[in-house]
C-alpha cells in the first residue's frame, strides 16, 4: 500500500511539470509571433512597399539672388512745413488734408487789405525819399539825374534823404503781400492742415505740411555681419504692412558708415511709391543682390534628418539620401555649396517621408530650378 502511494505521488508531480512546460511553450510561441509582427511593422514604416509619388527637377547652375530681409519705416524724400510770413486773418483755405497739390498751387490766403495798404504807404514814402535824394544831390552841386555822381557822395546822399530805408520798407511790404498767398513748393499731398477761414493765422507758425509722394525713402537697419552682402545701388523691394500684396521697387542710396551699440547699421533706400505710399508707414524691406551662377535648390527640396540637411535625388527609380551644405538663401531657394553636383535629379516634393532607397514614382518634372 505504501509503495502504490509513492508511485501515485510521482505521477502527479510529473503531470504538473508537464503542464507547466506546455504553458511555457505556448507563452513563448505567442511572444515570438508578436515580436515578429512588430519587427515587420517597423521595417514597413521605413521602407514601404508602395511607391511614393514625387516631383523632380534637374539640378543646374543659375544666377542666384541673395535676399536680406529687414523692417523699416518710410520717410518722404521731400517734406516742407509751410507758414505765412506775417500774421493776419485767413480769407480762404483752398485745400484739405490728403489732397494732392502741384508746385505753385495756392493752398490758403490771408486778407490782403492791410498788406495792400501798407504797400501803398511805403511806395509813397519811397517817392518822397527820392525827392529828398534829388535835393541833397542838387545841394552838393550835381544835377538831380546826374550819372557821374561819385559813389561816396551818392552813398551819403541816400543816407541823408532816407532813401535806402524807404526802399527797404517798400520791398518788405511787397514781399509780405506776395506771401499772403501760401503756395505749394513742390508736387505732393497736404497734411496737418487744421486752420479754418476767418480765423487768425500766426506768423512763422506751421500752417500745414506738404509731403512729396514720388520720392519716398525707406529707412532700415542691417546687422554688422550682413554689411558685406549689400552695397549702394542694390535692388530693394518694399512691402507695406498695411497692404501685404503691394510691392514697390527701389535702390539703396546710402549706407551709414557707423555701427551702433547694438551692432546695427542704418541704411536708406529710395523707393518709387507711385503716389500710393505715405510718410511714416511701417514696411518690410527685402534687399536683392545677384551673386552669380550657383547650384540652387527650392526650399521644399531640403529636409532635416537627425538635425542634418538632406536632399533626396532620384536614381534607378529610388530615392538617394544626400547630406548637403547650404550657403545663402532667399524667399524661395537655397544655394548648395556641397553634397550635390550639376545634372543630379533632385526630388522637390513628396520627400517628407522618404528613406534611403525608397521606391518612388515621378508624377511631374519641373523645367528648371
Amino acid at each position: 500500500m505504501q509503495l502504490f502511494f509513492l508511485k501515485d505521488m510521482k505521477n502527479k508531480r510529473f503531470l504538473k511539470r508537464y503542464m507547466a512546460y506546455g504553458a511555457a511553450l505556448a507563452l513563448m510561441a505567442c511572444s515570438g509571433a508578436k515580436t515578429t509582427d512588430n519587427a515587420e511593422a517597423g521595417v514597413a514604416t521605413v521602407l514601404p512597399d508602395e511607391s511614393n509619388e514625387v516631383t523632380v527637377q534637374v539640378l543646374e547652375k543659375k544666377v542666384f539672388e541673395h535676399e536680406l530681409v529687414s523692417n523699416g519705416k518710410l520717410v518722404a524724400g521731400r517734406q516742407a512745413d509751410l507758414s505765412f510770413e506775417t500774421g493776419g486773418t485767413l480769407a480762404a483755405v483752398h485745400v484739405k488734408n490728403g489732397e494732392r497739390v502741384q508746385a505753385g498751387q495756392v493752398i490758403a490766403e490771408l486778407d490782403k487789405f492791410r498788406l495792400s495798404n501798407q504797400v501803398a504807404q511805403t511806395k509813397d514814402a519811397l517817392e518822397q525819399a527820392r525827392l529828398e535824394l534829388q535835393d541833397v544831390l542838387i545841394g552838393q552841386g550835381y544835377a538831380a539825374d546826374a550819372k557821374d555822381v561819385p559813389a561816396d557822395v551818392m552813398r551819403l546822399a541816400r543816407v541823408r534823404s532816407g532813401y535806402d530805408q524807404a526802399e527797404a520798407q517798400y520791398e518788405l511790404a511787397k514781399y509780405e503781400e506776395e506771401h499772403a498767398s501760401l503756395k505749394a513748393p513742390f508736387d505732393g499731398v497736404v497734411a496737418n492742415l487744421f486752420a479754418k477761414p476767418y480765423n487768425e493765422a500766426v506768423a512763422s507758425e506751421a500752417f500745414c505740411t506738404v509731403v512729396g509722394t514720388d520720392g519716398m525713402e525707406a529707412d532700415f537697419t542691417v546687422l554688422e555681419s550682413e554689411l558685406p552682402l549689400i552695397k549702394t545701388g542694390d535692388k530693394v523691394v518694399v512691402t507695406p504692412y498695411a497692404d501685404a500684396a503691394a510691392q514697390y521697387v527701389g535702390r539703396i542710396s546710402q549706407i551709414n558708415p557707423l555701427v551702433d551699440d547694438e551692432g546695427m547699421v542704418k541704411v536708406k533706400a529710395v523707393v518709387d511709391g507711385k503716389g500710393r505710399l505715405f510718410s511714416g508707414m511701417n514696411v518690410r524691406v527685402s534687399v536683392h543682390r545677384s551673386l552669380g551662377e550657383q547650384l540652387v535648390v527650392p526650399k521644399s527640396a531640403l529636409v532635416l534628418r537627425s538635425g542634418k540637411q538632406v536632399v533626396f535625388t532620384l536614381k534607378d527609380g529610388k530615392a538617394q539620401w544626400n547630406y548637403v551644405q547650404t550657403g545663402l538663401e532667399n524667399a524661395e531657394s537655397y544655394s548648395i555649396t556641397d553634397g550635390l553636383k550639376e545634372g543630379d535629379t533632385v526630388i522637390v516634393t513628396g520627400n517628407v517621408n522618404l528613406a534611403h532607397e525608397s521606391p518612388v514614382t515621378v508624377v511631374d518634372t519641373e523645367d528648371d530650378l
